[in-house]
């Protein structure tokens, strides 16, 4: 596997990078939508509803086609773009900008995210918030001082559950390549790659220890940040 394919060294590049680009920029909008809606307006129940519903349908093959029709040659955002007077160009088929479309589309399903997020803000107590503005605290000092601190178990579970998501992330790599990788294999997910030796090649050996080299590395990164969070994570009983 790491001596003499190239294409398996590849999927390991294409998934790492869309974990580093997906989890944080997921996590940090779904944090951001969260503060948001974490307040008391009137039908804040339906704005929590429309949200989420991103979370139930992107996983969907339809939704992958969808998105995959967005952004080709003649797609809605293409369209968008001539409107202006601007060029577009081929997404999906451009190996440069392939890979950023299904982040943009993994990012677009941030509603399990923020759902977990609203809850661990509705557990704040609103003592510390009036306690903090007594003493002169800005809105964003608040957030910095009192919000981030008493949420970062909350942040620990989601990234924890964010990282093992996203290195098992399949469907849309699949439906939008067409099951290919995309061009010169810009999309060839770990998983994708994975299907691709044990059903399409019945290379079940192969695929097998693929899936073992996934579960280890899941691991690592698990261990690593539950190592990590003694240092950043606060729990109000220590």
């Amino acid at each position: 596997m790491f001596t003499d394919d190239p294409r398996y060294l590849q999927s390991l590049k294409v998934t790492f990078i869309y974990v580093v680009l997906t989890v944080p920029l997921q996590l940090g909008f779904a944090l951001a939508v969260a503060v948001m809606l974490n307040r008391p307006l009137r039908g804040m129940a339906w704005y929590r509803s429309i949200y989420y519903i991103p979370s139930l349908l992107g996983g969907s093959v339809a939704i992958a086609v969808i998105w995959g029709q967005l952004f080709d040659d003649d797609g809605v955002l293409n369209g968008f773009l001539a409107f202006f007077g601007v060029a577009g160009r081929s997404w999906i088929s451009n190996p440069d900008t392939a890979l950023y479309t299904l982040v943009l589309l993994n990012i677009w399903q941030f509603g399990s995210p923020m759902v977990i997020f609203l809850a661990g803000l509705k557990q704040i107590p609103q003592d510390l918030y009036d306690a903090a503005s007594v003493d002169g605290a800005s809105a964003w000092r608040r957030f910095w001082s009192v919000t981030v601190p008493l949420l970062t178990p909350i942040i620990f579970f989601n990234v924890v559950l964010q990282i093992i998501q996203a290195f098992q992330a399949f469907t849309p790599a699949y439906v939008v390549s067409g099951g290919s990788g995309g061009p010169s294999d810009s999309t060839l997910f770990y998983t994708l790659y994975l299907y691709q030796q044990g059903f399409t090649n019945l290379n079940m050996g192969y695929a097998s220890a693929m899936a073992w080299v996934l579960l280890l590395i899941i691991a690592t990164f698990t261990l690593i940040n539950f190592g990590l969070a003694r240092r950043w994570v606060y729990y109000e009983d220590r």
